[in-house]
């Protein structure tokens, strides 16, 4: 028999924190064991309890989610720290995995997703949202000198495409300006973003403008 994870959520919102433990619960291998609102409270029941796994939301009242991390992993170094936040920014993002976290979800993610992240916690294996990791990839690639430009890496016809999604052209208008299916449209839009680790056709179209690639109103 399987042995039961034993977890515990830190989010300050009721509703939040309810609603996830009560999705956890009708998973038999999962049982939530404690619910905190404040880094300190959860801090105590980690202490308590020795949870496998802690649900950890990030902006939290009184003391944040990275310091609450930093203790909690202090009292009990067995229990592994998913962060469950909406937020993905760096000020949040390399402070908390540095003070132990093992993953870094968001708050977009399906249930079955966080079940699996749980899981591999439990076996010491992170899981990073796509956003999150797209973020830290690009941080290591800036740091060294010999990173690829993220441009030599667009094909001829990617480039065209995202000059026109930076005009503001939609998966139709494009297609029809190039020939293409709206199928062939998606799968060019879906490359640039995740060569460029951009997370949707806004950022694409700002990072185009941004880096000269097109101005406003050129076609």
């Amino acid at each position: 028999m399987t042995e039961t994870i034993r977890v515990m959520v830190v989010d300050d919102h009721e509703l939040v924190r309810q609603g996830v433990a009560g999705y956890l619960q009708t998973y038999e291998d999962i049982s939530v064991v404690a619910q905190a609102e404040k880094g300190e409270e959860a801090i105590c029941l980690a202490r308590e309890h020795v949870p496998d796994v802690v649900l950890m939301d990030l902006v939290l009242p009184g003391m944040d989610g990275v310091e609450t991390t930093r203790k909690l992993r202090q009292v009990s170094p067995h229990s592994q720290v998913i962060v469950l936040t909406s937020y993905f920014k760096d000020e949040y993002i390399f402070p908390v995995l540095k003070a132990g976290a093992i993953s870094y979800l968001l708050k977009d993610i399906k249930v079955e997703e966080l079940v699996s992240a749980i899981r591999r916690a439990v076996c010491g294996e992170a899981t990073l949202h796509p956003r999150v990791a797209a973020r830290i990839i690009k941080e290591y690639r800036g740091a060294d000198p010999d990173a690829i430009n993220p441009y030599t890496e667009l094909t001829e016809r990617e480039m065209e495409v995202l000059k026109l999604i930076a005009n503001g052209y939609t998966n139709q208008k494009i297609a029809e300006a190039l020939v293409l299916t709206i199928g062939t449209v998606k799968g060019h839009v879906s490359n640039i973003l995740s060569k460029l680790h951009l997370a949707d056709r806004t950022e694409a179209a700002v990072f185009a403008c941004k880096e000269g690639i097109v101005r406003r109103g050129e076609e």
